[in-house]
């Protein structure tokens, strides 16, 4: 669907390697406005729509272990806290 590797928690996205390099990863809504103020950190744009509770976080931003890591846990948290599908 979004032209990448997805990985799911209980049937929600959590994560998703682009196709273009980066992750888009799934995010609490609330959470979007202070996550895309980091560098290389973009909500993610769906057919000219900026989505809330998505982002792109180009490659530049997940260049290290512990910054994959970081960006992979938010998204892994918000995934666990969905309803099982």
């Amino acid at each position: 669907m979004f032209g990448g590797l997805a990985f799911l928690i209980n049937g929600n996205m959590a994560v998703s390697s682009s196709s273009k390099g980066g992750l888009l990863l799934r995010v609490d809504p609330a959470e979007s406005g202070s996550l895309v103020s980091e560098p290389h950190v973009r909500r993610f744009e769906m057919r000219g729509r900026e989505m809330d509770g998505w982002l792109r976080v180009e490659v530049e931003e997940v260049e290290t272990d512990d910054a994959l890591r970081r960006w992979v846990s938010h998204g892994v948290a918000y995934a666990r806290s969905l309803p099982s599908k």
